[in-house]
Parts: C-alpha cells; structure tokens; sequence
C-alpha cells in the first residue's frame, strides 16, 4: 500500500498549495449548477468522457439514480481514469462529488484536491471542494480505481459551480484523417487530436460536406457507402462552449469493388428463441430495427436421433413454422440453431455420420433452407472427438447433397482465441473437407468485468491467425470466414456489453469485413430493440 499512501499524500499537498493561492484572493461564491455532460451516463454512452486505455463502459446494474452507471474496468497495468474537463471561472469555489462502489474508488480535480474510498461494498458518495486559480478557465475532473483492485461504479458525479462564460476561442484543426480499412460499403478513418484552451469534447466527420457522425474519440467508421466510389472526407473538433475548429486536410478514399463480396457469405442474424422468455413477434421487431436475418433456436434431438425445437416441437405444423412463414412473407429469412449449451444433442444421438447428415437433411427438407448453423458447446459435443468428426463429416454431406447451401459452426472461445478443442474442430474442419463457410465463436463468460470490447477483438483476432496457419488463407479470406455471436447486457459471468460497446464490436466487424454478426438474444434486447438496430447495421 506504500504507493498508494504516496499518492494520496501528493494529492493532499497540492490541496494545500492552491489552498494557499486561493487565500490571496477572496474567492467567488458558486451558484450550484452541474456543469458535467452526461454526469449520470443515461445517454447510455460515454458521451462527454475521456477513459484509458478502453476501460470505461456504462451498465445497467448497479446504478444509483437512474438507469445507467459508470464501470471502470482497473486493471493490472490500468487504473480506468476516467475524466472530463470543463469550463470555469477563475478565483472561483467549486464542490465536486460523486456516488462511488468499489474497492480504492478516487475523485478529484487535475492539479488539485482528490478523495477516495478504500471500500465501497454500497453506493457512497464522495465530496471534495476546490477553488480555481486567478486566471484559471478549465478544469479536468477525473474518476478512477486503483491497480489490481477490480471494477468501480460511479454515477450520479455533479460538479456544482458558475460555467465559463469567455471561452471564444476555437480548438485547433485536428490532423488529417488517414482510412484503417476499406471495404466496399463502408470505410474506417483515424485522425491526430486537436487541441484546445478549455479542452476538445468531440469530433463531426463528414463526407463530401455532409455531416455523417459524430465520436468522442479519434477514429469513426463510415457505413452505407456504395462500392467502387470515391468519397472526401474532413473532420472538425469541438468544445464544450459549441465553438468548432477549421477542417481537417481532406482525404478522398476509394471503397471496394462490389463484385468482389457477390459470392461472400454475410449474415446479421440475432438469436430468436421462440421456447422461452416471452418471444416477440419477430416481424414487429423487423419493421423497428430492419433485421432481416434470425438465428431461431434450438434444434434438439427427439427420440434418438430425430430432430425437434427443443426436443419437443415439431418441425412442421407448430409455431416454430408459422413464425418461419411470417419472417420469410416480410422478406427476411432464418438459420436455425441446431444444438446449444443443454438439451440433447443430435450429434451424440446420431451414432453415425449418415444417420447424422440424415438429421440435419430433416431440418433443411422442412423449410428449404439456404443456411444452417451447429452450435457446438459442453462436453456432449465440443469436448468429445468423435462427436466433432461426425458433425463435420455430416456437414460436408449436406453441403454436397444441397448446393448453395451455408454451413456455420459456433463454439466457444477463450479470449486469445480458440482453445484446444476449438483448435482441434479447426484442424479436422481442414482434414475431412469439410468446407465450412463460417467460424463463429461467442466472446463472452471469460469470467470478471472484461473488457467486452478489446477481448472480443483480441478473440477474433486469435482465431483468425488459427485459420490463417490451418488452411493457408489471406487474412482477409479468414475474415472472412468469421462470424461473432456475443451476449447483450449482462453475460452469465456478469461481464458487460452496453449498446456502445455493441457498436464498437459491429464496426470493427464492418471494417474487417466479418461473415457474420449474432447476439444472445432479441428476446432480452427489451423494450426498444437497440442491439438488434445495431445488428442490422452489419454489412460485412
């Protein structure tokens, strides 16, 4: 703790030193007002703040107020700082708190006084007061955890004082753009940060003088874009006064040919689960989001080796089938889920691989399907060799009896990538022939707060060097070739993936042009469909 105590002593002094400045000036007495953005996160986003190192996200539970909080994932090597700088008035009293859970939670003023908790099973608030130096116009107040303690909450921060009322100066031009990938319908571009008096709260990024976005940080992607076109794009900065600095450097980029992605398969197909938790009506949900794909789940084994929804309904006749009918007569389409955590299972029900393919054939022979998906999980299949083969043996017999046909496969992953078995389902994938055109894994239950958004990519990632090394493939062609299943809101581990953090994952998606986006499930993505809007946003 001698780091620690170091810490708090330097925050301590400093206090005193502008303490001392402060009294050779009667100070302005402030008028409570809370000069923070989005002081209690109920955008849903981090709109307003800056954290390190990606470690910030908003949730849902716990809050204090409201509906939405602050969790600052503290690390090893990261604190999860998370700041905001505001205009201010000089020679003026501040009072600064914020509702705080958590191990070593810290709030403070940048060059200034700080408190902290050393333990916070429950909400606490923490207070500090300050006074702005003789010509002072900003202040970055900041929230933060300490090394290796987890987690901490913060919601309901306020910062109650006059605002700045002079601030007329501009931030400077950010640097110029450059694009981090290109495809045919969209493009990713990154750019230096401008500078600022007071401080930069954002960027607008526009394309051919059309504002298209707008982002906190310094990269954007820019979707809806049609193949083989040029496009200009420029980027201007913004403070928390609304003054707007002068266009970047302009970039024009070229986005890909169309023709290249015609025979791709991409797939936007959140999971629908007709078996439980109050089923929507999938056509309802299409007309508000525009997704067109649902992964419809699950398809169990009946009586040795016969498949049904859930073991128990039919394939034709049921609600299952009449839902298929509907999604298809509102122009979308499903690929049912043929397997899952728990039930049982067709591949160990299905002593061989005839009788297997035979399975899978029933369920394509009832609804004349273009796609079918194997969720392949628990020891029953993922962990069980044989069982592996005879999937992957049975998926290249029904690719070969069904031309045109897609085959997905959907298993775990660790957050470096597959683990061995998953290594090993690669491996035979390679050997048997399988030809499977999708590899998806579900990045979720690594177990902690993880940070959904970098161990999704960095899972992504691994299992794209997998395919690369096992079948020779481009990166691009193992791209590709990926699909990403995640978990909206709270995962079973309690990790969590805000509708932010969602559209951070689809958009890099987008810009390495994945086969496939899923999510675990539409009907949790209650009452206003915001996952399953992000989903549809997919292109691949």
């Amino acid at each position: 703790m001698r780091t620690r105590y170091r810490h708090r002593l330097l925050a301590c002094a400093t206090a005193a030193l502008l303490g001392g400045a402060g009294a050779l000036m009667t100070p302005t007495t402030a008028q409570a007002a809370n000069l923070l953005t989005n002081p209690g996160f109920e955008t849903g986003t981090l709109g307003g703040w800056s954290c390190s190192g990606s470690t910030g996200s908003v949730v849902s539970t716990p809050v204090h107020g409201g509906t939405r909080a602050l969790a600052g994932a503290a690390s090893a090597s990261d604190t999860a700082r998370c700041a905001q700088t505001v205009s201010v008035q000089p020679n003026t009293q501040y009072s600064l708190s914020a509702w705080v859970r958590g191990s070593y939670t810290y709030l403070g003023v940048e060059g200034g006084t700080s408190t902290w908790t050393g333990s916070a099973a429950d909400w606490k608030q923490l207070t500090v007061s300050f006074t702005t130096g003789a010509s002072q116009q900003s202040a970055q107040i900041y929230l933060h955890g300490w090394y290796g303690q987890g987690t901490y909450y913060a919601d309901d921060v306020s910062l109650d004082g006059p605002g700045g009322t002079d601030d007329t100066q501009a931030p400077s031009a950010p640097g110029a753009p450059h694009a981090t990938g290109t495809t045919a319908t969209s493009v990713s571009l990154a750019w230096s940060a401008a500078t600022d008096n007071v401080g930069v709260t954002g960027y607008d990024v526009y394309r051919d003088g059309t504002l298209v976005t707008s982002v906190t940080g310094t990269t954007a992607t820019v979707g809806g874009l049609a193949p083989s076109t040029a496009y200009r794009f420029t980027v201007r900065a913004k403070d928390r006064a609304g003054n707007v600095s002068p266009d970047s450097a302009p970039l024009t980029v070229t986005t890909g040919e169309g023709s290249g992605n015609g025979d791709r398969f991409v797939q936007a197909a959140p999971y629908l689960y007709l078996g439980w938790g109050n089923p929507p009506s999938p056509t309802e949900v299409m007309q508000a989001t525009g997704i067109k794909w649902y992964t419809m789940a699950f398809v169990l084994a009946q009586n040795g080796c016969n498949p049904a929804w859930d073991s128990q309904r039919p394939l034709k006749g049921g609600s299952d089938e009449a839902a298929i009918k509907a999604i298809r007569a509102a122009g979308g389409d499903i690929v049912p889920s043929i397997g899952g955590w728990s039930g049982n299972k067709l591949g160990p029900n299905c002593s061989t691989t005839e009788a297997l393919a035979g399975a899978y054939q029933k369920v394509i022979d009832a609804y004349d399907l273009k796609a079918i998906d194997i969720d392949i999980e628990n020891t029953d299949e993922f962990e069980n060799a044989a069982v592996q083969d005879r999937i992957l043996g049975a998926l290249k017999t029904v690719k070969q009896n069904n031309p045109g046909l897609r085959t997905i496969v959907t298993i775990p992953t660790l957050n470096t990538g597959p683990n061995s078995w998953g290594n090993r389902l690669i491996e035979r994938a390679q050997a048997l022939g399988a030809d499977i055109d999708n590899f998806t894994i579900m990045p979720f239950n690594f177990g902690g707060q993880a940070d959904m958004y970098g161990n999704t990519v960095k899972a992504t990632e691994g299992l794209k060097a997998k395919l690369v090394s096992t079948f020779g493939w481009t990166d691009q062609q193992a791209y590709n070739h990926i699909g990403i299943s995640g978990m909206n809101d709270s995962s079973d581990a309690g990790e969590v993936t805000t509708a932010q953090i969602w559209t951070q994952i689809r958009d890099w998606a987008n810009a390495h042009d994945l086969g496939r986006l899923a999510f675990w499930a539409v009907n949790r993505d209650r009452p206003a469909w915001q996952f399953t809007s992000i989903t549809a946003g997919f292109t691949g």
